[in-house]
C-alpha cells in the first residue's frame, strides 16, 4: 500500500519568486533539533531492548519535522500537551537530554522525578503539560488549559496533539463542541501516521481526510505534509494566527509516518517493506540536510561534527541517568494531589 505524501498537502504562504521565507539559521536549527530527536530515540530503542528501563516505549522516528516546524512557529509561553509518543516534545522545548533520559530510567533527576517514565513527560517550566497514556484523554485536558488561559485573560495558544487512533475517541466530539462554543485558543493536531496501533485509517472510518472531522462544529481545518519542516511551520503559524485572533480552534491533520512500530513490542507486519522504504525516501532529516548542503550553508564536515556532538550529548545523558539515584520512598506521597501532610499516612 503506497501513500506518498503530496508536497502540496498544505496551503503555504507564497514567497516572492526566487526567494525563500526561511534562511540558513532556520534550517540549521531544524536540522539540529531533528538530529537530537532522532539520535535520542535511536538510543532509547537500543536501551529498551537491553532492558535498561521498562514499561512501554513509543519512538518518534520519522515524525521529527512536526516538532521542528512547530518550534519556529510557536511563541514563548504557548502550551503543549500530547499523547504517549512524547520523548521528542521536551527535547524540542529545551528540556536537557539528560533529564529526559533520566525520566526513562525512572530516576529522581528525571523531568518528572522518575514518576512518569516514557509515557508521561511533563515540564512545567517549559509549559509541557504532559504526555498522556490514556488514549484521547489529552484532548479534553488541552481544551481545559486553553479555557484557563482565556479565563485569566492571556493570549497563549495551546497545541493539543493526538494520533489518528485517538481521533476516534468520543471525547473528541464533546471537546470540539465546547471548544468552538467558547472560542478557545487551541490548535488541535492529529499526527496521522496512518496506522494507529496497527489498523489503517481506511479500516476504522469512512472519513479518511481527518482534518474534516471538525466541520460539523464549524471548526476550520487543513491537511499538512508532515515530512517537510517548511509546510509544518507555515501551517502552525497560520493556525495560531487564526486562534489568537479570537476566531476559535483550528484543526490540523499532519500526515506523517513512523519508521518503527507503534511501540517497541510491535513488529509492524501490517505494512510492506516497500511502503516503509518509500517513506524513508521522504525522511525530513535528509531533506533539511540536503538543503543545507545544496545552498552551501553547511559542509559535510560541519554536519558530521554536529552529528558527533549530538551523539555525545545522548551518551552523556545515558551516563547521567545510570548514575542518578532512584526516587526515595517518601516520593510516593508527593505530587499525588498536592504537597501536604496526610494524617492517614503513618509509619
Amino acid at each position: 500500500m503506497s501513500k506518498t505524501i503530496a508536497s502540496n498537502a498544505t496551503k503555504s504562504r507564497k514567497a516572492p519568486a526566487g526567494s525563500s521565507p526561511f534562511g540558513k539559521d532556520t534550517y540549521l536549527r531544524w536540522y539540529k533539533e531533528m538530529l537530537l530527536m532522532r539520535r535520542f530515540e535511536e538510543k532509547a530503542g537500543q536501551l529498551y531492548t537491553q532492558q535498561k528501563f521498562g514499561g512501554f516505549c513509543h519512538l518518534y522516528i520519522g515524525q521529527e519535522a512536526i516538532l521542528a516546524g512547530l518550534s519556529t512557529a510557536m511563541r514563548k509561553g504557548d502550551r503543549i500537551i500530547t499523547a504517549y509518543r512524547d520523548h521528542a516534545h521536551p527535547l524540542m522545548l529545551g528540556t536537557p537530554a539528560k533529564e529526559v533520559m533520566a525520566e526513562l530510567y525512572g530516576r529522581i533527576t528525571g523531568s518528572s522525578k522518575g514518576k512518569g517514565g516514557s509515557m508521561h513527560f511533563f515540564d512545567k517550566a517549559r509549559n509541557l503539560f504532559g504526555g498522556h497514556g490514556i488514549v484521547g484523554a489529552q484532548i479534553a485536558i488541552g481544551a481545559g488549559i486553553a479555557f484557563a488561559d482565556k479565563y485569566r485573560g492571556g493570549d497563549q495558544v495551546t497545541y493539543c496533539f493526538m494520533g489518528d487512533g485517538a481521533a476516534r475517541q468520543g471525547i473528541l466530539h464533546e471537546t470540539f463542541n465546547m471548544a468552538m462554543t467558547w472560542k478557545l485558543r487551541v490548535v488541535f493536531v492529529i499526527e496521522n501516521n496512518d496506522y494507529a496501533m496497527g489498523t489503517s485509517v481506511e479500516r476504522t472510518s469512512n472519513v479518511h481526510e481527518m482534518y474534516k472531522l471538525g466541520l460539523s462544529y464549524a471548526m476550520p481545518g487543513a491537511p499538512v505534509n508532515g515530512m517537510r519542516c517548511e509546510d509544518v511551520h507555515e501551517a502552525f503559524a497560520d493556525a495560531a494566527s487564526h486562534v489568537r485572533a479570537g476566531e476559535g480552534p483550528f484543526l490540523l491533520e499532519i500526515k506523517t509516518y513512523r519508521y518503527r512500530g507503534h511501540s517497541m513490542s510491535d513488529p509492524a507486519k501490517y505494512r510492506t517493506k516497500e511502503e516503509v522504504e518509500e517513506y524513508k525516501r521522504q525522511d525530513p532529516l535528509e531533506d533539511v540536510k540536503g538543503k543545507l548542503t545544496t545552498n552551501q550553508w553547511a559542509t559535510e564536515a560541519e554536519l558530521e561534527k554536529m552529528d558527533a556532538d549530538v551523539k555525545q550529548e545522548v551518551e552523556d545523558a545515558v551516563k547521567f541517568a545510570e548514575e542518578s539515584p532512584l526516587p526515595p520512598l517518601d516520593e510516593l506521597y508527593i505530587d499525588v494531589y498536592k504537597e501536604k501532610d496526610y494524617p492517614f499516612i503513618k509509619d
